[in-house]
């Protein structure tokens, strides 16, 4: 479900994440003279925020994604990134000073594997950060999307019992690989869409949990969805408000 472009991603959620990625830097405490590890960076919202902050030196990234991986190295050329899953990072312990997840612990295949990979690889004393969207709470960019969906066929897997979507899940898996202090955090943002055919089209590249389920609909039934989402959707231009969920810890 990832195994697409760079470009279908930033259109789909790129939208929301490059926005989000100050908020989750400035929660994880990201600071110039730093070392910091951007852990399942897509096509680099998170990272770009980073590069800023840090210098691009200083910034290492990993995707399993080769679209991905490709487009960070392109858009950050002095960064150093790598095709790798979160359950296996290739740098030695206590490389950095914080490592951070934006987005990501939904999709680990092991949440708190990845997780303790990034503690492992966090310097005693060095901060792990991760966040994901409020699916189990409903507050997330996709919930009018899902709450369509819902609507038309009440089995649909709405995201909503990923790993992390509910309200202190997050900082539950942080604490359960030995992190210290763990706190959490409410970050949001908001986007504006000036028109619908703007919000729908990059649900239908099959980008994500979504796209793939709209690309399993038979064409009659994925415009019976459209057109439902039209009507859960306030008339064009409308804002969408999305709730983060944010935890960190110490090693």
């Amino acid at each position: 479900m990832f195994a697409v472009s760079a470009d279908a991603y930033d259109r789909f959620m790129g939208r929301y994440s490059i926005r989000l990625a100050p908020e989750f830097a400035d929660f994880a405490g990201v600071a110039s003279g730093q070392r910091v590890l951007d852990v399942g960076c897509g096509p680099g919202a998170l990272t770009g925020e980073l590069v800023k902050r840090v210098g691009a030196e200083a910034v290492s990234a990993v995707d399993p994604s080769e679209s991905f991986v490709v487009a960070v190295g392109e858009r950050y050329r002095v960064v150093d990134v790598r095709r790798v899953a979160a359950e296996g990072l290739p740098f030695v312990d206590g490389s950095f000073d914080v490592a951070l997840s934006q987005l990501v612990v939904h999709f680990m295949a092991d949440p708190v594997r990845g997780l303790s990979e990034m503690r492992r690889v966090t310097r005693p004393g060095g901060v792990v950060a991760a966040c994901v969207w409020d699916h189990g709470g409903r507050s997330g960019p996709l919930s009018v999307f899902w709450q369509a969906a819902r609507e038309l066929d009440p089995d649909v897997d709405d995201e909503s019992d990923l790993a992390g979507a509910r309200e202190g899940q997050l900082a539950e898996l942080l604490a359960a690989t030995g992190l210290r202090n763990v706190e959490s955090a409410v970050l949001s943002v908001s986007v504006e869409h000036p028109s619908f055919e703007e919000w729908w089209e990059p649900f239908t590249p099959g980008v994500g949990l979504p796209g793939v389920y709209v690309l399993g609909l038979d064409p009659a039934r994925q415009v019976g969805l459209r057109e439902h989402c039209r009507e859960v959707l306030p008339t064009a231009p409308f804002t969408v408000t999305a709730r983060a969920w944010a935890a960190r810890g110490v090693r």
